[in-house]
């Protein structure tokens, strides 16, 4: 049998969307009490968030507890497996459980049900049978809306795994924006991979003010070619007393005015008066699109203003180097 597959995606995917808008009509106070209960949790500053599941629904759990931990909430891992032989031990009383079963009936799952309820350990469980064991011993039951699976044969979980996941995600991310997380406080939970490295700021990679050419508008020309040379950064910063921004020279400017009377020139001269700026605070990602895709020609460098000043100089090297691109 042949079949268009490109009919088949559409279909597939039209089917898990309807199950995510079926799940967003169903939400209800019992997220709002999930995500007072973790926030409860957090503010203590004394327990975790257990996440666990049998099969697929273990590997949401998975992907769950790494998108806690990521944004702000203290979470891991526990297969119910093993939770059964020793990793129990792992759960304190302080912690928060959270069971994602789409039955609810996982006999995997029985002694950390039993566990949760001798030790008054706050559980959650995720699921779409609100008629099952999971449901009726949970303290807070987040039900998944029982949606057509995507699956032709009405078998393979797709649809309700995709929900389970939703669902995670929306309590993650809830969790995030109650804490009033920032880009910054992100990028201290993810300092590797290309994630940690877009979210480097100007700061993090501009060259501070020791380093910088810094000339006025009065040194003369031999002076500023020195200061060139001394920094090694291929332009000269012109400022006044106060430091403040006048313009810059760069290594095109020397070539358009290079003649005999080179020397007898000073830097005001020669400058290019009102060059791009970018504050410190900015994301370093925000420079390099700046330095290559906003002018005609791309440059190679940004002047770091914070308050007037120059600060700093972001040059497109640094960028590249630490895998901003």
């Amino acid at each position: 049998m042949t079949i268009n597959a490109i009919e088949s995606a559409k279909r597939i995917i039209q089917i898990e969307a309807d199950g995510l808008l079926q799940l967003k009509e169903s939400l209800d106070e019992r997220f709002e009490q999930a995500i007072s209960v973790i926030d409860e949790m957090k503010a203590k500053k004394q327990g975790r968030l257990i996440i666990s599941g049998m099969g697929k629904s273990g590997h949401i759990a998975t992907k769950l507890a790494a998108t806690m931990a990521s944004t702000g909430t203290p979470a891991f891992f526990v297969h119910p497996g093993e939770a059964s032989h020793g990793d129990l031990g792992m759960i304190t009383e302080n912690d928060i459980v959270m069971l994602l079963s789409n039955s609810g009936e996982n006999a995997e799952m029985s002694d950390m049900i039993a566990y949760t309820r001798r030790f008054g350990i706050t559980l959650i469980g995720m699921t779409s049978n609100p008629d099952s064991a999971l449901a009726k011993h949970s303290d807070i039951v987040l039900l998944v809306p029982k949606a057509k699976e995507a699956c032709s044969i009405g078998m393979a979980p797709t649809t309700s795994t995709t929900m389970m996941i939703a669902l995670g995600d929306a309590v993650a991310i809830t969790l995030l924006e109650n804490s009033g997380m920032t880009k910054d406080d992100f990028k201290i939970f993810h300092p590797g991979g290309k994630l940690g490295q877009k979210l480097k700021t100007v700061a993090d990679l501009m060259m501070k003010e020791d380093d910088l050419p810094l000339v006025s508008r009065q040194t003369k020309m031999d002076q500023v070619l020195l200061t060139m040379t001394e920094k090694n950064l291929g332009s000269a910063i012109v400022v006044d007393d106060n430091k403040a921004l006048i313009g810059i020279i760069t290594d095109g400017d020397l070539k358009r005015h290079m003649n005999a009377d080179l020397f007898s020139k000073t830097a005001a001269d020669l400058m290019s008066k009102n060059p791009k700026t970018i504050d410190s605070s900015a994301l370093a990602a925000e420079g390099l699109d700046i330095m290559l895709n906003h002018f005609k020609n791309p440059i190679t460098s940004l002047v770091v203003v914070d308050n007037d000043q120059v600060t700093g100089m972001l040059r497109i090297q640094e960028c590249l180097q630490a895998g901003i691109a």
